[in-house]
């Protein structure tokens, strides 16, 4: 089960954008892309087929996902996280400090 998944909200813990936060977009293996951090320009060719325009375009690039922590909102801090099976047999993500569930 993966600790990190598309729309949780993250702390970036290390690197040039450390202490930003953002909601993941997408997982790529070990790689997440955290809206609105770690952006950068890339120079892109026009696409008429896809409606797209060419120039200079400013984008989230990947981040390694162990720079990254969710975020609790309870604490406002970063977290580990570990999982719990309940009574049912679902498996559930808790924060590891406070053994609260996460909402995604």
């Amino acid at each position: 089960m993966n600790r990190i998944r598309k729309g949780d909200q993250v702390l970036v813990i290390a690197g040039k954008n450390k202490g930003q936060r953002g909601d993941v977009l997408r997982v790529d293996g070990d790689r997440v892309f955290v809206a609105n951090v770690n952006i950068v320009k890339r120079h892109t060719k026009p696409n008429p087929q896809a409606n797209q325009a060419g120039g200079i375009v400013e984008r989230e690039a990947s981040i390694h996902i162990s720079n990254v922590q969710p975020f609790n909102p309870a604490t406002g801090k970063g977290e580990r996280v570990g999982t719990k099976t309940l009574e049912d047999g679902r498996k559930v993500r808790v924060f590891r400090s406070s053994g609260e569930q996460l909402d995604a």
